[in-house]
């Protein structure tokens, strides 16, 4: 399908952003489009980067997302397409599912996992060694921002708020301060690095405790 549509780009022209590639062999894909200068973009789940198909060996429907878990060579490749500017974006692909989507066998729940409040820690988990804390915001915030045409947000005087704090090097654990009604995510339990400690948002503050 990502073939095809590189296709069609390249005969009609136009720019595409594809939302989230998996695999292997769609990094390269995507790495030869824009060697041949075409306008394509294209983002990456945090947990695809973090978490491998080994995870589905006991059938919690947690880990049922799409795109799927995939494999560590398919995980090492999208790290590597981060560094090298072929994936532009990060997103966390934030799904939150009911009780009833989730509690089922594994072939009919739904897919999805919450992924806003773990987001920061997987990606400082599973990137550090790969990419510094600013590429990693940059892939947050920054990027996405470029693709969409909106301007550069800056922290400056009289500007509005929409701010995260965060402690990049404490080792945290998502177990019981989910916010959510939903608390579907293959992330409770395991270990993470970098907490998120409070938002500023407009006239709005809140801070973890």
């Amino acid at each position: 399908m990502l073939q095809r549509n590189i296709q069609i780009l390249e005969y009609t022209g136009g720019k595409m952003h594809i939302p989230t590639i998996s695999t292997k062999g769609s990094v390269e894909l995507i790495k030869k489009a824009k060697a041949k200068k075409l306008n394509i973009t294209c983002g990456v789940a945090a947990y695809n980067l973090l978490l491998d198909d080994s995870e589905l060996e006991g059938f919690d429907t947690n880990y049922k997302v799409n795109p799927p878990l995939r494999t560590k060579e398919d995980i090492d490749a999208l790290k590597k397409g981060l560094a090298d500017g072929v994936i532009d974006v990060i997103v966390s692909d934030h799904a939150p599912q009911d009780i009833e989507s989730k509690d089922l066998e594994f072939d009919h729940a739904d897919n999805g996992m919450v992924g806003l409040e773990s987001c920061f820690g997987v990606l400082n988990m599973a990137l550090s060694s790969k990419l510094s804390l600013e590429n990693i915001v940059d892939a947050l915030t920054k990027n996405p921002r470029s693709i969409l045409g909106l301007a550069t947000v800056s922290v400056k005087e009289g500007a509005e708020a929409n701010l995260t704090l965060f402690n990049p090097t404490k080792n945290t654990c998502l177990i019981n301060h989910i916010l959510l009604l939903q608390i579907n995510s293959g992330i409770i339990g395991k270990e993470l690095k970098g907490e998120v400690i409070g938002v500023v948002n407009k006239n709005s503050f809140y801070l973890k405790n």
